[in-house]
């Protein structure tokens, strides 16, 4: 018999195994997904990604700073500017170019397919600009989300990406993001107006957030299956040609009125500068990862204008802003944690002629292999057969 303190000792050593044979799968769990989200590859893409997202930021503060302080509204000029520089770097790169195909050879070959891609470029600057005249902040920031699945999408026909359910739940963690930094806008008071025509402003919004889905599709197709300067030189080129008609039309009163200044001319500086280092340095970021998650990354654009927009604009601060900054990047890791497959192109049997001569081949060579038989008669009538 044993004794009382021995199975209290037994008793009490029980939960201890148990806990200690639970303990293995929640560690090993915990290590799969810090060797699965702690990863050199997800750092550096939510570095680049913040990157893009305080480019934004610089050139929707100084925009804002121009069209406050000074009155000046030319979205235009300012892309024309932007558009104009990537002429003078990339194109000129493409006329000099010795090795792969030069500036003429690339015009020969799909210069209606880059006068295209350069008109979506422009428009889509253009008419998001534009729909702030007409709508409210918050549908220019919910509606501007309805690019993501346009682009989803595109990018499911146009280059086979093959998505998984945890990109889906990235997304849709991401979005929930935005609704919180909308929610933030509207309880700290920055919808200043209800604008001119809403129905006008939120057509203006979904063409543009369409056709930036555009552009960054057709971003990625070149960057990954070409190369980064005909991209960007190309753009350059066929973007300032279109801007500026479309400035010469729509803007030349608007910059006949600017009182020009240092100040402003340091802005615009500022301006371009910001714009061209996100041309420049958005495809290198696409090439690491996809044009869906750049846009999955920039959604913190407006978090940063918001952060500066305290101390320029005096902003009422939110905690919800900081709430829907962990969402955004929460569901941003989600989706670079899992890369997308690309489905393989199916090939379609083709019946081919050398299948009917090999076929007569082989029908020649079973001819050939069958034994040849001889009848021969003697005289006795008896009947003969031999085979050779």
């Amino acid at each position: 018999m044993e004794p009382a303190g021995a199975g209290a000792e037994a008793g009490a050593e029980a939960p201890q195994g148990a806990a200690a044979a639970a303990s293995p799968p929640r560690r090993r769990l915990l290590a799969q997904l810090r060797a699965k989200l702690c990863t050199w590859h997800i750092l550096k893409t939510i570095l680049l990604g913040q990157m893009l997202s305080l480019f934004i930021c610089g050139t929707a503060v100084t925009s804002q700073y121009l069209a406050e302080q000074y009155q000046v509204n030319t979205p235009m000029l300012q892309s024309f500017i932007n558009y104009f520089l990537l002429l003078l770097v990339y194109t000129t790169i493409l006329a000099f170019r010795t090795d792969g195909d030069s500036l003429l050879q690339i015009l020969k070959q799909r210069w209606w397919k880059y006068l295209f891609l350069g008109l979506a470029d422009v428009e889509a600057n253009y008419t998001i600009v534009k729909a702030y005249q007409y709508t409210t902040l918050t549908s220019v920031q919910l509606l501007d989300c309805f690019g993501i699945p346009v682009l989803m999408a595109l990018s499911w026909f146009i280059l086979r990406a093959r998505y998984r359910l945890i990109h889906f739940i990235a997304v849709a963690v991401c979005l929930l993001g935005v609704g919180t930094m909308v929610g933030a806008d509207i309880l700290a008071g920055r919808q200043d107006s209800e604008g001119s025509d809403v129905v006008i402003g939120d057509v203006l919004v979904l063409l543009g957030a369409s056709l930036y889905a555009i552009s960054n599709v057709s971003e990625e197709y070149i960057v990954k299956n070409l190369s980064r300067v005909e991209f960007l030189g190309m753009v350059g080129l066929f973007g300032t040609i279109i801007s500026g008609l479309q400035l010469a039309i729509v803007e030349h009163r608007d910059i006949m009125r600017i009182q020009w200044n240092w100040k402003i001319a340091l802005l615009f500086a500022v301006f371009a500068l910001c714009m061209f280092g996100l041309y420049s340095f958005m495809p290198v970021v696409i090439k690491v990862t996809s044009a869906t998650s750049v846009n999955l990354g920039i959604l913190t654009a407006d978090l940063y204008s918001l952060f500066f927009g305290l101390f320029l604009f005096y902003y009422k601060f939110s905690g919800l802003y900081i709430l829907s900054f962990v969402i955004i990047m929460v569901g941003f890791v989600l989706y670079c944690s899992t890369p997308t497959r690309t489905a393989e192109p199916t090939a379609v049997p083709q019946l081919r002629s050398t299948g009917l001569d090999n076929a007569g081949l082989k029908l020649e060579e079973n001819d050939s292999q069958t034994p040849a038989v001889t009848v021969q008669f003697t005289r006795e009538e008896s009947v003969v057969v031999s085979t050779d």
